[in-house]
């Protein structure tokens, strides 16, 4: 269940690189002091996790990362449990994130990389989760999400300028990687292979025992295995639907209204000269020159890039002031000056040698008052009903703080309330096969499963236009289901638990026989079982590939053939212990390499790992320069807390 977190944090050193600042918010800020919580009720002062330089990593940070971890995962699958990430190694992987963070920092630091004030400011703009309505940076809602993450500004630069002193270190250990042309060509082939072999089923009720447990046995199973007949937490939701039709039109906009917006926004409203450019940044000027030199000789920008490795970005439009201040003012002025479809010079800026073409420019005259009156008035009024929304739901939210009850509040509104099924965390009806909950109420199903029973909220569904007004109640949490309800259910798992570990051994046993030498078909006649007929299985790699792409279900033992050696038998649960196959790889047949784009591709592509496994080794040996010091005693205390087993 929680191979969404694994995805998410194993991050090797090129991958955390590649995140760069948007994916600060989103771990939010883990490595960082976390404003408000250090002096909360943590894990307190009894030493550092890990002191890696100078630097310390406390327990706090630890604690708070795997907790904002957790939170993540939760986003995927709202059930996990702190308990099972622990189990899957999740607090590990969060204090080696920490950890090579502050071993980059220290590193960069001590070798005089800097990061000015003006990046800072820079890479914040762009962040996402800072930008208004109009995708630029809005302080308001800044303020909103620091104060949402309770994190201080402070904090935010610091990791920030933390992610640029990293990105400067390993971006230059990956840039450029290429892998030889004879390992791009056995990759190729391999892509495009077929393997075949021979699956034996072993079905598990085949082998469970003829008599029936006892009712000790049976008693003595169920206790031993209650985790896997527990009842999922169901809550029955209350809701009524709204739409902002149901709110009073505001006011249209009066011209002086009009007026004030457009000299509020006379920016807006200038002369325009912006470009559209690719570019492509690379660590050193001979690099650059190199690229300009192939593209002058006739080779285009793309491929120049991607025959060493790399990939030129298309971007947006930017304006001379934009280009500046991202990168530099050497960076505008060549972008200005150059021609359409044409390379800039190489040009340097904190993140190295940028090689520039001008796709296309974008040039806008003034316009007056008159000109964009409409316009403005159409936007005034868009936002007039906005806050004619957003007044409604702050109205809503004061009503509930004031003890209104859900009816009371759906029925000031003119809304009718409604009621689910028992529903769990995920959203199917409880005992309901194939039935889900409304779609319109997805949105706010993990909070109904963090809420407390009638104590109505309000939620925003369509921003600006639906909202629902919701509570809980019937809440019946997650417990073993009582033996003498599903016994049943009980004594059929026992038998396939039986079934199994007998199916199990026969595998084995049938997999020792193949190896001396014998034929399936002797090695399935001495098993002493009906068993099915043994199936021959075909696949290629690309139709694997594509399976797992499609998120279709590949049969377990055809994806174990493409982790085999020809000649060689292995054996295989599965899923549910509901049996054991024997696998046989008969035959391995190579693709063919019919092209020199394809040994091209595989030479990208192994490229990229191939600076990947750079930059992991870089991130070894920082560490090792820097110093790692590991408290395990504290890392435990961590541990002990965060799975409620501290004393």
């Amino acid at each position: 269940m929680l191979n969404f977190f694994r995805s998410f944090l194993k991050s090797k050193v090129g991958a955390i690189v590649g995140l760069l600042v948007l994916a600060v918010i989103a771990i939010a800020f883990a490595s960082g002091d976390i404003a408000g919580l250090r002096n909360s009720g943590g894990i307190g002062s009894g030493g550092a996790v890990a002191t890696v330089g100078d630097e310390s990593v406390t327990p706090d940070a630890l604690d708070q990362g795997a907790k904002r971890a957790l939170e993540r995962v939760k986003q995927q699958s709202p059930t996990a449990t702190m308990k099972q990430l622990l189990a899957e190694g999740g607090l590990e992987q969060v204090l080696r994130g920490l950890i090579e963070g502050s071993a980059f920092s220290a590193f960069g630091t001590a070798h005089g990389i800097a990061v000015s004030d003006r990046l800072v400011d820079s890479e914040l703009t762009q962040i996402p989760a800072f930008q208004g309505v109009d995708g630029k940076f809005d302080q308001t809602v800044f303020r909103q999400a620091l104060a949402q993450q309770r994190i201080s500004e402070q904090t935010l630069r610091d990791d920030i300028r933390k992610n640029l002193v990293a990105q400067q270190l390993v971006v230059p250990a990956q840039i450029g990687s290429l892998m030889p042309q004879f390992a791009a060509r056995r990759y190729a082939a391999l892509l495009d292979e077929t393997r075949s072999g021979t699956v034996v089923a072993l079905p598990s009720l085949l082998f469970a025992p003829e008599k029936q447990p006892t009712d000790a046995e049976l008693s003595a199973f169920y206790k031993s295995h209650t985790s896997a007949f527990v009842r999922p937490e169901r809550r029955t939701i209350r809701y009524a639907l709204f739409s902002d039709d149901t709110l009073k039109a505001p006011a249209a906009p009066t011209q002086a209204e009009i007026a004030a917006r457009y000299e509020a926004n006379k920016e807006a409203f200038a002369a325009k000269d912006n470009r559209r450019i690719t570019q492509l940044v690379v660590p050193t000027e001979a690099a650059a020159r190199a690229i300009v030199a192939e593209v002058d000789k006739g080779k285009s920008f793309e491929a120049a890039a991607q025959q060493k490795g790399l990939s030129a970005a298309r971007l947006e439009f930017f304006s001379r002031e934009q280009l500046s201040s991202q990168f530099s003012p050497a960076v505008a002025q060549a972008v200005f000056a150059a021609p359409l479809g044409k390379l800039t010079a190489p040009q340097k800026s904190v993140l190295g040698w940028h090689v520039i073409r001008v796709d296309e420019e974008q040039k806008t005259p003034a316009r007056t008052l008159d000109q964009v009156r409409e316009e403005i008035s159409t936007q005034l009024a868009a936002e007039k009903r906005r806050k004619a929304f957003t007044d409604t739901l702050a109205k809503i939210d004061e009503q509930f703080g004031d003890g209104a009850n859900l009816n009371e509040v759906a029925q000031s509104l003119g809304g009718q309330v409604q009621r689910t099924q028992p529903l769990t965390a995920g959203g199917a009806v409880y005992m309901k096969p194939g039935e889900t909950m409304p779609a319109e109420l997805r949105p706010v199903l993990a909070t109904a499963f963090g809420m407390d029973q009638e104590q109505p909220q309000v939620a925003e569904l369509e921003p600006g236009k639906t909202f629902v007004v919701f509570d809980v109640t019937d809440i019946q949490p997650s417990a073993p289901a009582p033996l003498a309800q599903i016994r049943d259910d009980v004594r059929l798992a026992w038998s396939i638990d039986a079934g199994s570990r007998a199916a199990k051994a026969a595998a084995l046993k049938m997999q020792a026989e193949i190896r001396k030498g014998r034929t399936i078909e002797q090695a399935i006649a001495a098993s002493g079982k009906k068993l099915p007929p043994p199936q021959q299985v075909s696949m290629s790699r690309p139709t694997l590939a594509a399976a797992l792409q499609a998120g279709r279900p590949v049969p377990p033992p055809v994806s174990l053939m493409f982790h085999m050696s020809k000649g060689t038998v292995k054996v295989q649960s599965a899923a549910g212990e509901r049996g054991w196959f024997v696998v046989l790889l008969r035959d391995i047949t190579p693709g063919k390499v019919e092209s020199e784009a394809m040994i091209r591709s595989a030479q990208t592509e192994l490229g990229q790992q191939l600076g990947q496994a750079y930059a992991t080794a870089l991130g070894a040996a920082v560490r090792k320069d820097v110093g790692v010091k590991r408290n395990e005693a504290a890392i435990k205390a961590v541990r002990d807390q965060l799975a409620g087993t501290a004393n």
